[in-house]
């Protein structure tokens, strides 16, 4: 059995044409979507893939219709695959349930592993190259060691209350308790006596 998905961005645009070429290639059942391709709430595909069983095949009108991204892509037509389903896009000619369609799927799968390591090596190099100028990474600390010394010496006199301390410091409550818990963390250590 075929199975269509279709998918317009927004309420302007229309289904009608991506459903009669779903309906001209035999599709009995059709599901859609009115989103845009960078959200992740897809109600009508999410039905579509549930409804689908093993020999069946999940048909769209063009391939950015169904992911959001080539990895998106990717991993749902890997899942459908895993069950069994097939899929096709009509645009593109794409139809994994051939020898043709898989060799080409295959072949976007292995772009987007590449893309993937291509990314991962630049990050690492970056982050490397920013390590040899000195730099960290992360977050700078809002608080410099005499605010935190005030910060910890309010604290532990306990008459302000931690919601006034926050206010005061322009802090939440977790980065309150991590820099009263790393200071005292860090007079622990300073404390242990130096054995030689």
């Amino acid at each position: 059995m075929q199975v269509g998905y279709a998918r317009v961005s927004t309420h302007d645009q229309h289904l009608v044409m991506q459903h009669d070429a779903l309906k001209s290639v035999g599709c009995e059942d059709i599901y859609s979507d009115i989103a845009s391709g960078a959200k992740t709430d897809r109600p009508g595909l999410e039905q579509a893939i549930s409804f689908l069983r093993e020999g069946d095949v999940l048909v769209v009108w063009k391939l950015d219709r169904l992911g959001r991204s080539l990895q998106h892509l990717i991993q749902t037509i890997q899942s459908l695959n895993n069950r069994g389903i097939g899929f096709k896009s009509l645009q593109e000619n794409i139809d994994t349930t051939t020898s043709g369609g898989k060799l080409v799927f295959h072949f976007f799968s292995a772009l987007a592993e590449f893309e993937r390591d291509l990314i991962r090596d630049r990050t690492n190099a970056g982050l490397k190259a920013a390590r040899a100028r000195g730099r960290l990474g992360g977050r700078p600390p809002l608080l410099d060691d005499k605010q935190i010394d005030r910060l910890v010496k309010l604290y532990d006199e306990r008459r302000t209350s931690v919601t006034e301390l926050c206010n005061m410091f322009g802090i939440s409550k977790p980065s309150l308790y991590n820099y009263i818990n790393n200071r005292k963390k860090a007079l622990v250590i300073s404390d242990i006596p130096f054995v030689d």
